[in-house]
Parts: C-alpha cells; sequence; structure tokens
C-alpha cells in the first residue's frame, strides 16, 4: 500500500520546478551572451538542466512516494549565482562552477568587476549550518581559497567576494571581519533581481544576502580597460601595430583554400606573441624608476626584468616570423578560453586590441 499524497509536499516540488524553469529563461533571453565565455554559459545551463530533470522525476513520483524534508535541490544555489552573473557590473565571466588550476579550488564565479579581477565564492545554505571551526569549516575553507587566490600567478584576483545568500551568523561574520580583514558589502544594492519575473517565481530574499569582500595583494592586477570579448566583437581586420602586425600578416589567411602547413599555438606562444614585453615595452620598463617596478610587479620583479633582458637581446617576434611565415596558425578551444581569460585579466588596452586581432586571424 502506497503512502497517501502529501499535498503540500507536491506544491513545494511544483513550485521549485516554475522557479528552475523561470531561471532557465531568463539565463537563456535575458543574459547578454557577450557577459559569459561559451564554456561558462554551458557549464551553468547544464548545472540547471541536471536539476530540472531531477525535480520532474521527484515530481512524477510523489504520489508513490514521500517527498524529503528538507527537499534535497541545488536551487537556491543556482539562483545566487544567476543573481551573480546578472549584476550589472559584472562582466567578462569565464568560469562557473568550476575548479581553478593548479590548486583545484572551487569557484563559483570568475569575472571581471568594476574592472578588476574577482572571485566569487556563493552559499545558499541555512547560516546556522555553516560552522566555523573544522576541517569542513568556514574559516578553513576561506584561508584554502585565499591561499590559492595568493599563488595564481597571472590568474590571480584582485579580491575575493563570499556570498552568502541566506544570510551569515553574527559570530561568523565577526570573524570574517577580524581574522581575515574582511569587508562587508552592499553588493546587491538591496534589491531583489528576480522580483515579479513570472508567475511561480519565487526570487531569492536579497535583504538577508551579506557579502565579504577579501582584497588579495596581487602583483598581476592589469588594468583591465576593456573586457576582451568586447574588442574581440569590435575589432576590425587591419595589420595590427609594427612589429606586431608584421608577426599576423605573415600567417596564411583562415579561409585560404589552398592546402597549407598547419602550426598549432599553446596558451604560452599567444601570450609571448600579444605580450607588452615583445611589442616594444621593454625600454619604457627599464627606463622606470626601480621602487615604482617592484611595487607594480612585487614577487615577480626578478622575473620580469629577466624577461626584458632576454627580450632585447633575442626578440621572440622576429624569430616566429620565421617559424609561422606562410603557416596556417590554429588553436584548440580550451587554449583560446585561456589565452582570452588571461588577457582580459591582466592585459592592458593594447595587449587586448592584439589578442583581439590575434584570435580573429586564427579562427
Amino acid at each position: 500500500m502506497t503512502a497517501p499524497l502529501n499535498t503540500s509536499d507536491a506544491a513545494e516540488v511544483r513550485r521549485a520546478l516554475a522557479r528552475c524553469h523561470a531561471l532557465r529563461d531568463r539565463f537563456l533571453h535575458s543574459l547578454p551572451p557577450s557577459k559569459l565565455s561559451p564554456p561558462a554559459r554551458r557549464t551553468f545551463l547544464r548545472l540547471v538542466d541536471a536539476e530540472l530533470r531531477f525535480l520532474s522525476r521527484l515530481s512524477s513520483s510523489a504520489s508513490s512516494h514521500p517527498i524529503p524534508d528538507p527537499l534535497p535541490t541545488n536551487l537556491g544555489y543556482l539562483e545566487s549565482i544567476a543573481r551573480v552573473l546578472f549584476h550589472p557590473s559584472i562582466f567578462a565571466v569565464s568560469r562557473v562552477c568550476k575548479p581553478l588550476c593548479p590548486s583545484s579550488v572551487h569557484v563559483d564565479v570568475v569575472a571581471t568587476l568594476d574592472r578588476a579581477p574577482v572571485w566569487f565564492l556563493v552559499s545558499d545554505r541555512n547560516p546556522h549550518h555553516l560552522p566555523w571551526f573544522g576541517p569542513k569549516g568556514l574559516r578553513a575553507r576561506v584561508e584554502r581559497i585565499l591561499a590559492a587566490a595568493r599563488s595564481s600567478g597571472a590568474l590571480t584576483p584582485a579580491s575575493v567576494l563570499f556570498v552568502f545568500s541566506s544570510g551569515l551568523a553574527d559570530e561568523a561574520a565577526s570573524r570574517m571581519v577580524n581574522e581575515f580583514g574582511a569587508v562587508e558589502t552592499d553588493f546587491f544594492g538591496g534589491s531583489d533581481l528576480f522580483e515579479e519575473l513570472e508567475d511561480g517565481w519565487l526570487g531569492v530574499r536579497a535583504k538577508e544576502s551579506k557579502v565579504f569582500e577579501l582584497k588579495i595583494d596581487s602583483s598581476c592586477g592589469g588594468d583591465g580597460v576593456v573586457p576582451l570579448g568586447v574588442v574581440e566583437d569590435e575589432v576590425e581586420w587591419g595589420s595590427g601595430d609594427g612589429v606586431f602586425g608584421s608577426l599576423i600578416s605573415k600567417l596564411s589567411p583562415p579561409s585560404g583554400g589552398e592546402t597549407v602547413e598547419v602550426i598549432n599555438f599553446d596558451t604560452t606562444a599567444l601570450v609571448a606573441m600579444v605580450s607588452g614585453i615583445s611589442n616594444g615595452g621593454c625600454e619604457r620598463l627599464l627606463k622606470a624608476p626601480e621602487d615604482e617596478m617592484r611595487a607594480r610587479f612585487k614577487s615577480n620583479y626578478e622575473f620580469v626584468m629577466a624577461q626584458v633582458m632576454s627580450e632585447l637581446q633575442n626578440p621572440i617576434l622576429a624569430e616566429l616570423e620565421i617559424a609561422i611565415a606562410g603557416k596556417k596558425g590554429i588553436i584548440c578551444e580550451s587554449v583560446r578560453s585561456e589565452f582570452k581569460e588571461l588577457i582580459s585579466m591582466c592585459g592592458g588596452a593594447n595587449e587586448k586590441l592584439r589578442a583581439a586581432q590575434l584570435i580573429k586571424r586564427l579562427l
């Protein structure tokens, strides 16, 4: 004999399904495609679709099986991530819900905020279920994230934002500030982003959210004047600037019909081709005061200066011109994505323009 249907539980599943459908529709139709990289967009959509399948199965079995209490769904977490993605100051989202190599720490959103690279860690857990101490406690998680952020080289963010969509207990909030120097911010502006969207949508209540920002002492921190995606979309075909323009003109056009030799570029080669050091920036760096350069590059100062001297002795673009002349350049999707992320986060306006021209030449 089957258990009687609990109508309130079944209604809860239906409401969750409606919310999930609303989230998917808004993501597909209201979020500008240029805001996310294709891999990030696919990842988030895959997570939403998996949640839809789970809730659909749960709904179809509600008449014969009791509904777990509380409802075992990740929907609140996905809605919280969507709130970050829809934030008007967020651009150039390169990763969503993926671990970062080589640290393998999980980061929910990697993006640009106010022209600076940032990481977002999102939690929708009940604040009373967020212990501070212990191997799985909040303190240990913050320590792991900060260690990864400070040792990520070119991917080091300017800051890490911890988003607690359901709030944070007073003691944990106080420890975030006192032990880690976090600053509580009004990131969401006190308004519900998904208010009054569609029938059945139950918006995330922003008034309960708490967001803490931790600044990262980074030697990368590029000026981020323009997101690479924007430059890449708008750049016109051209010869580029100086030696770089001469370099890419040596590549066989991607649409050429004749059979040509192919050269497959990795991320390191692409960065070398667009870097300011390899495109005439050495003299400027050498003439700058040493204390200014040390303050700018911090622990990477010696490495950068070594690269400058190496470039002066053996200009890399001149060598690359010989190696690539008449060949068709190609890149795989993972290299393209990684290259765009590096330049978006750490490249200046000139590097972004050269990167956009190079990508268009290789596609």
